[in-house]
């Protein structure tokens, strides 16, 4: 059992950031960071931060809203966030302390 971090953060599939796609980007910093397992989920409709609701229709798919979940332990989640902090992606994201590991 290894103790560490489940992060996950909310965006929209239109985001973007250093001309990448906001998930791709996050998944190539993560990777660097030294954590090695990155999940990206769509949700069919989300309601975000500025009260408005996002969500994917038939012929559009960019407001669709993501969740980028990651687990790392503590030197990666600190070498991510200090990453983070430097680049200003405007991200909203959860942190939880968890309890991970294969059985």
């Amino acid at each position: 059992m290894k103790t560490g971090f489940q992060l996950t953060f909310y965006t929209l599939r239109s985001r973007r950031h250093n001309g990448a796609s906001i998930a791709d980007w996050l998944e190539e910093i993560a990777q660097k960071a030294g954590i090695s397992g990155v999940t990206v989920t769509n949700a069919s409709k989300g309601l975000g931060h500025d009260g408005k609701w996002h969500s994917a229709s038939f012929f559009e798919l960019t407001d669709q809203p993501l969740e980028i979940i990651m687990i790392a332990d503590a030197e990666a989640c600190d070498r991510l966030f200090t990453f983070l902090e430097t680049e200003k992606p405007n991200l909203f994201y959860t942190k939880t302390a968890i309890e991970y590991g294969t059985i």
